[in-house]
């Protein structure tokens, strides 16, 4: 009776904000749908500098797929700033499997001097927002000569913190004496990393893929810093502009771009779960 009160007192709890998430979910799926007309009339004290308060229907009165048309056949420049987030955010997370990865397995298993002052230091960093790091990462990307181009997102990404941080839990949970045992009967380092530190910790790894795919596909702050070049913009910086006759386009867009989220979300659930709990627990 005691566990049935406690779990009506959680949904009763968290029933009021997951509803609050959801509410801009339902503002965007009949908004796709409605007519131009149908949009003024509800939004025009916003956007046409009417009087009143803007009114909302789940469910339109005219339903439309013209504002799908438009962005789908008749928009060419979606589909290039729709290929440039993907481009980036694979490009970051197969360069993050190259360097974050292999880093948090030193950092695990071998142990040298100042080793965990080091990992601490370089924890540290992951603090820090873009906001203090703009700057530095701007003078060294200039340096480099990448700077408006791709490369000047990919680069500081791929040698992101948080993925380090992940993954050095998980691969920290791998008993000591597995280790010893395997090199006793042979193996190499390479074979360690490759046959047991990757299978035992791939929940953890692929939390930190699903993480940072959510993360990189809604870039905002690094892009507008470091890309002048609008053709080589995310799909989250494209959004027509928000006026009367383009509201419904803009609803389309936001759609669009919400799918790869919630998709790869769903699909890496159960291992963001476990990378969680694994970078939860203390050594």
């Amino acid at each position: 009776m005691k566990k049935r009160a406690i779990k009506l007192f959680s949904v009763l709890a968290l029933l009021p904000p997951a509803l609050l998430m959801l509410a801009p979910l339902v503002l965007i799926l009949p908004g796709c749908v409605m007519s131009n007309q149908e949009l003024a009339g509800f939004l025009k004290p916003v956007l046409g500098n009417g009087e009143g308060r803007i009114g909302w229907r789940l469910m339109p009165r005219y339903p439309t797929f013209a504002h799908f048309a438009k962005i789908l056949f008749y928009t060419p420049q979606f589909f290039v700033v729709f290929w440039n987030s993907v481009k980036m955010s694979l490009c970051i997370l197969a360069g993050q499997l190259a360097v974050a990865v292999p880093s948090a397995w030193a950092f695990a298993v071998y142990r040298f001097r100042a080793s965990r002052i080091l990992f601490q230091a370089y924890i540290a960093l992951m603090l820090m927002p873009f906001q203090v790091t703009m700057l530095s990462q701007y003078l060294v990307l200039d340096r480099i000569g990448v700077m408006d181009t791709q490369l000047s997102i990919i680069l500081p990404a791929v040698f992101s913190t948080f993925p380090v941080f992940l993954c050095y839990r998980g691969f920290c949970s791998i008993p000591g004496q597995l280790l010893d045992a395997a090199r006793i009967d042979g193996a190499g380092e390479f074979a360690l990393f490759i046959k047991i530190g990757l299978p035992l910790s791939s929940g953890s790894v692929l939390s930190a893929m699903v993480l940072g795919f959510l993360e990189y596909w809604n870039l905002i702050e690094q892009p507008l810093a470091f890309l002048k070049d609008k053709t080589l913009w995310p799909l989250s910086l494209y959004l027509p502009q928000i006026e009367m006759g383009r509201v419904g386009e803009a609803f389309v867009v936001s759609l669009i771009t919400l799918i790869p989220a919630v998709f790869v979300f769903l699909l890496g659930k159960e291992y963001l779960e476990q990378g969680i709990v694994a970078s939860a627990l203390k050594e």
